[in-house]
């Protein structure tokens, strides 16, 4: 059986690194395609040597776009290859437009799709990743559920039993075995002169949230408030657009410790240690409640409903009494609910079941 990995963003990289490593654990027979849809593969191989990860067999560098424009890019490309290298499933993972091609142009072709992450819900239909998400599912011949309430949803829409398989999230496998090499190459809190559990961690990119002035407006006065009221440095490293639309709405990072970007290991480090993390990250959310770090969620819904059920996350949408109150809450929170993504050994049973065909 040959496997191809299709994917073209920097968290699709995170979450399917441990089902690389395990192909490679295996000795399977298998290819990496980026599509490059974030960023250039050349930007990206950086990534793959960071986490110790083989490069990419083939890259489209399709670059940004409208959601047509990129998406109708990497589907003429992604068909390309498999057409090429015929390999016998597709491997996708999570909800972007990379996801979306790639399942349409393998499942196109009569190869088989296997959706990592699948059956995660917002029931937001104005959200791109929902669609995507929804799409790709119906499609998939093996729907890799994280969780029992992704199964439940795919069995809600018409999904036969037999293609759905809880594994856990592959980001469980990822945060242990990532953070193993945090601790070997990075030492961020050194580099920021932070103290473990001394600071409060944000991030925001969602174009729901930093597109919209009075959504920005209010997050950014929220984040301004948590500041003041608990004397702990609110570390934001900011995203390139959020940092662009503060500009142009002409608004000012006060009281708030606006850092650049970092790199995937040095976030992760800085993720551990936080005394709580705001974001509007799906993945952050996860990778908070994996930490036992809490969360508040700076958006008004959530598809990792995980998260709230153990009582990691709060949803406070973009309103600044809503982020003070919800941080409140959280910083009293217990942080000692149990992990509801699984036991970290999501790659192996992605694999096992793609063997047993």
């Amino acid at each position: 059986m040959c496997i191809a990995i299709v994917l073209g963003t920097r968290p699709e990289i995170i979450k399917m690194a441990p089902v690389i490593r395990e192909c490679e654990r295996r000795n399977l027979d298998y290819f990496i395609l980026h599509t490059g849809q974030h960023y250039s593969y050349t930007m990206d191989s950086i990534f793959f040597e960071q986490l110790e990860l083989p490069q990419a067999k083939s890259n489209l560098d399709v670059g940004s776009g409208s959601h047509a424009e990129q998406t109708g890019r990497i589907m003429a490309g992604v068909e390309k290859v498999l057409m090429a290298e015929r390999p016998d499933v597709v491997l996708v993972q999570g909800d972007t437009n990379t996801v979306v091609a790639g399942a349409l142009a393998a499942s196109k072709l009569h190869i088989k799709v296997g959706h990592v992450e699948a059956g995660l819900r917002s029931y937001d239909r104005t959200m791109p990743e929902e669609i995507n998400r929804v799409v790709a599912d119906h499609i998939s011949d093996y729907l890799f559920a994280p969780t029992d309430i992704s199964r439940e949803n795919l069995r809600k829409e018409g999904i036969a039993e037999e293609k759905i398989h809880v594994t856990g999230n592959t980001i469980v496998d990822s945060v242990y075995q990532n953070l193993e090499i945090a601790r070997r190459k990075v030492n961020v809190l050194a580099d920021l002169d932070l103290e473990p559990k001394g600071y409060f961690l944000v991030t925001a990119h969602r174009a729901e949230n930093v597109d919209n002035s009075n959504r920005l407006g209010e997050i950014l006065k929220g984040l301004e408030q948590v500041a003041s009221e608990f004397s702990l440095p609110v570390v934001f490293p900011v995203h390139p657009r959020t940092r662009k639309m503060v500009a142009e709405f002409g608004f000012e990072f006060d009281g708030i410790r606006a850092i650049e970007p970092l790199g995937f290991l040095e976030f992760l480090q800085l993720e551990a240690n936080a005394r709580l993390v705001l974001t509007d990250s799906g993945g952050v959310q996860e990778e908070a409640c994996i930490l036992g770090v809490p969360c508040v969620t700076l958006r008004d819904n959530t598809e990792r409903p995980e998260t709230l059920n153990v009582g990691s996350n709060t949803l406070a949408g973009a309103r600044a009494g809503r982020i003070l109150d919800g941080a409140g809450r959280m910083m009293a929170q217990e942080n000692g609910w149990r992990n509801p993504f699984g036991d970290g050994q999501a790659g192996e049973s992605i694999l096992k079941h793609l063997s047993a065909g």
